[in-house]
């Protein structure tokens, strides 16, 4: 995004201070026939001066979004501080949550928030960690996500926190999208079935299995489950009692499992990675998101 804040700033400098590459402009050559010559602004005439007025007000707005709506954004929820990163695709753009795997808010996540904001989608990247708890070690992604899993409650208050604050920073809340991947797949079906008010739920090899004493009854959004049929922990029993529970809640969903795709097939990099199940479940992901997000 720093990229596009000073493409806005030289644009703005052009559209100042520049003219065209032709002759006759009024001002300094600078570097003989046909090159860029400066402009007076006693020299426009008052169209002009209408169409650069135009300009500048938009190019302004393009250096103020590139330059404060994208980044890291801390926010505290019950004395704990968190930070998460949140990118504007406009005050009307529909807003996808994102809930990160079992190591924290990584360069994965960034990376689908960017893909996802080159589409048009406001997202903001939640932590349910806390800032600077980034876990690399297996037992510490064990350790972290094992204490959520085991506090539900913990679970649905960091989530609602973060959708508070993602509608500070200006996201649309009457028009948002929760989606999760591995840990975070099971962490946003915690959010669907608190009933929490958003237009669809997408968990993508996230974890299908519903806690003792809780269902799909308080459920509003529309849930797209994508799965691997390789999946070695999660198994495709899970998968199938997760569709037969929303059938009988009567939850709108779509499932789909993906032939010979292993757990995490969509992590860029690693050696789960398949190309073929990871566009095949994005470009129905993207279809998803056109479709709950109308209007």
């Amino acid at each position: 995004m720093a990229s596009l804040f000073w493409l806005g700033f030289i644009l703005l400098g052009f559209f100042l201070f520049g003219g065209l590459p032709q002759e006759g402009n009024a001002g300094v050559p600078m570097h003989g026939p046909g090159a860029w010559r400066l402009q007076s602004w006693a020299s426009f005439t008052i169209e002009e001066m209408a169409m650069k007025k135009a300009w500048i007000l938009a190019l302004l707005g393009l250096i103020w979004s590139g330059a404060s709506q994208a980044g890291a954004v801390r926010y505290d929820i019950d004395g704990q501080s968190f930070e998460g990163y949140y990118l504007a695709a406009g005050p009307k753009a529909p807003l996808v949550l994102l809930v990160h795997d079992w190591d924290g808010l990584t360069d994965y996540e960034v990376k689908r928030a960017e893909m996802l904001a080159a589409l048009g989608y406001s997202v903001f990247a939640v932590d349910l960690y806390g800032v600077g708890v980034r876990p690399t070690a297996m037992e510490e992604k064990k350790k972290l996500t094992g204490a959520l899993y085991q506090d539900r409650p913990r679970m649905r208050k960091l989530l609602a926190g973060a959708l508070a604050e993602a509608g500070k920073l200006g996201g649309r809340l009457d028009n948002t999208v929760a989606l999760g991947y591995c840990f975070g797949g099971a962490a946003v079906l915690e959010l669907a079935r608190s009933g929490a008010d958003l237009k669809g739920v997408v968990s993508v090899h996230g974890g299908l299995e519903t806690p003792a004493g809780q269902d799909y009854k308080q459920t509003k959004a529309s849930l797209l489950i994508q799965h691997g049929s390789a999946d070695q922990a999660v198994s495709l029993g899970q998968f199938a009692g997760l569709i037969s529970e929303l059938e009988s809640a009567g939850i709108k969903h779509e499932a789909i499992s993906y032939g010979g795709a292993p757990h995490a097939f969509s992590v860029f990099g690693s050696e789960n990675y398949r190309a073929d199940a990871d566009a095949k479940s994005w470009q129905r992901f993207t279809e998803f998101l056109g479709e709950v997000t109308k209007g």
